[in-house]
């Protein structure tokens, strides 16, 4: 299992603060959100964010609600700002 660290995403309206994230990027990789999520489930990797003011990780999980579709999210921190949602757009690629 690889742990991975998340550095970009990607949005469709990138400016919008609450549009869900398609894409999850990192060093020479880009993954779809449904890729990054069978990946947690199936437990071949683990992901996570690091943050940039005070270095503290946070890792990437899967939400279930009822009757949406699953997305991602970062475990609860201290930290004020949404990790995954703070992060920079990635350039698109997919591997």
């Amino acid at each position: 299992m690889a742990d991975v660290q998340v550095t970009c995403i990607i949005k469709p309206h990138p400016q919008t603060p609450i549009e869900h994230i398609t894409h999850l990027g990192g060093a020479q990789w880009t993954w779809t959100r449904e890729d990054v999520i069978r990946s947690i489930e199936a437990r071949t990797n683990t992901f996570f964010v690091l943050d940039p003011h005070n270095g503290t990780r946070a890792n990437v999980r899967v939400v279930r609600p009822a009757g949406r579709a699953a997305f991602v999210r970062t475990s609860p921190d201290h930290d004020p700002y949404d990790n995954l949602l703070s992060l920079n757009q990635c350039p698109f690629r997919s591997n």
